[in-house]
């Protein structure tokens, strides 16, 4: 029988999209002592498949208990969880909580999963006979044949790998381990060459850092085109156009670098690197990616999107491929080379100058996510901008290429002065790349296409 003793079971219905993630069941029931969280995260209570729901951020939502009135029925509450994408509630997006009425419309994004809140009426019995308390019931009957089914192990959980199929590639970060056992195996097969196993360590650690800052990003861009960026740059190095910069930059204008013997005041210093490292290097470092712009113009879709650059995502991420490629060219084919001859003529060693030129390599490639990648990345982000805001291209571009020229110069002039200066113009080169890749993405035409990813805490 029904009446004072009815119970109120809540639940959530998926009513669009594909089910979650891990089974075909559409019913999630709510309890009433904790919240649900929903997202992405294998962690949520409601975990959404990540490659399906692309723009459910990783915890999107929780819905919450709040308290129980006289009728024992509980008062439930939606709130957003600082998503990427919003949470809107019968078509209205919302901050914050909203309270949940039976039949309200639940949506993770604009364009994302929904679910529909409703109540169920458990009728309660109030009397019980003695022979109704004998016998079994169906419930603890299906209870114990769940726990004999819980005991037994299945094929594909003895072999997971079996059973995980595209989940291994898309969320196992199966591509990197890959890449990184081949690294290895390489660095072994060049132990006793050190040429070679210095290239091999620098293009590691290149490709990690990078796929730190694609991570960040969360825009895809073929891997052909981000390598190829970095090598057209590394080509530029190689060709006559660098001697064509080296004599404009720092013949004509005043960025003729200092040697280590002149003396020069800091003003002077700055204005040299300026001239001759910021504005010089970070114009042909550009090059690249204005010509991945004018490249995807004359391309038909969807291959102009590939190749070209239609937002500040897409320069930033060609900026910093294009970085990689000058970053690894300089240190492999300058640095390096010149502190393991130096170091092995003073000492009398070879072996001295390779460990040398090696403890130079990781400091300088790991440090190009604040040196090199963070200039490139934030003037490919006015690269972006300026495709988005065309009236205000030649103002974007401007602006973009002198203050990361700036911070060019800065980090060279600080880097013979004082350790502690040059620690704090990193740090602000580095926070000036992820304020861009930030900015980039709330800007971002395809933020609902864009994979989720998170910076200070979960979203």
């Amino acid at each position: 029988m029904t009446g004072k003793n009815a119970r109120h079971n809540a639940f959530l219905r998926l009513v669009s999209g594909n089910t979650a993630a891990f089974g075909s069941e559409s019913r999630y029931a709510l309890h009433a002592s904790k919240e649900m969280v929903i997202g992405r995260d294998p962690s949520c209570q409601i975990v959404l498949d990540a490659m399906t729901y692309r723009m459910v951020s990783r915890r999107h939502a929780a819905v919450r208990p709040l308290s129980s009135s006289p009728d024992n029925k509980f008062t439930w509450v939606i709130c957003d969880l600082n998503s990427a994408n919003g949470t809107y509630l019968n078509g209205q997006r919302f901050y914050g909580c909203q309270e949940l009425q039976s039949g309200d419309r639940i949506a993770l994004g604009s364009d994302g999963p929904q679910f529909i809140f409703e109540y169920d009426l458990i009728p309660q019995p109030t009397m019980m006979t003695k022979q109704n308390a004998s016998l079994p019931s169906a419930a603890n009957y299906q209870n114990h044949t769940q726990i004999k089914q819980a005991d037994s192990v299945s094929f594909t959980q003895l072999f997971p790998i079996i059973s995980t199929g595209k989940d291994l590639t898309s969320k196992a970060y199966l591509v990197p381990g890959i890449l990184t056992v081949v690294f290895v195996v390489l660095m072994f097969a060049t132990v006793g060459r050190p040429q070679a196993n210095q290239v091999i360590v620098a293009s590691y650690i290149a490709f990690v850092v990078y796929y730190f800052v694609y991570q960040l990003c969360g825009k895809q861009k073929p891997w052909w085109v981000l390598v190829g960026t970095a090598l057209t740059t590394a080509l530029i190095l190689l060709s006559p156009i660098l001697e064509l910069f080296i004599f404009v930059f720092r013949g004509i204008l005043p960025g003729n670098l200092p040697s280590p013997q002149d003396s020069t005041t800091l003003t002077e210093l700055l204005v040299r690197m300026f001239f001759g490292a910021g504005l010089m290097e970070e114009l042909l470092k550009a090059l690249p990616v204005l010509g991945a712009f004018v490249i995807g113009r004359q391309l038909p879709s969807p291959w102009r999107e590939r190749i070209g650059v239609w937002e500040p995502l897409d320069g930033i991420l060609l900026g910093t491929a294009s970085a990689l490629g000058f970053t690894l060219l300089e240190t492999l084919g300058q640095y390096v080379p010149d502190i393991t001859q130096n170091v092995s003529q003073q000492v009398g060693i070879g072996a001295a100058g390779q460990l040398a030129g090696l403890q130079l390599l990781i400091p300088r490639v790991l440090g190009s996510v604040a040196g090199h990648m963070a200039y490139s990345g934030y003037l490919g982000y006015f690269i972006g901008l300026a495709v988005l805001k065309p009236s205000q291209s030649w103002q974007i571009l401007s602006i973009g290429y002198l203050s990361a020229s700036a911070l060019h110069a800065l980090w060279n002039a600080t880097g013979s002065i004082n350790a502690l200066l040059l620690v704090i113009v990193g740090v602000l080169s580095y926070a000036v790349l992820m304020a861009a890749i930030l900015k980039a993405r709330a800007l971002s035409p395809t933020r609902s296409q864009n994979f989720a990813t998170r910076f200070l805490g979960p979203k």
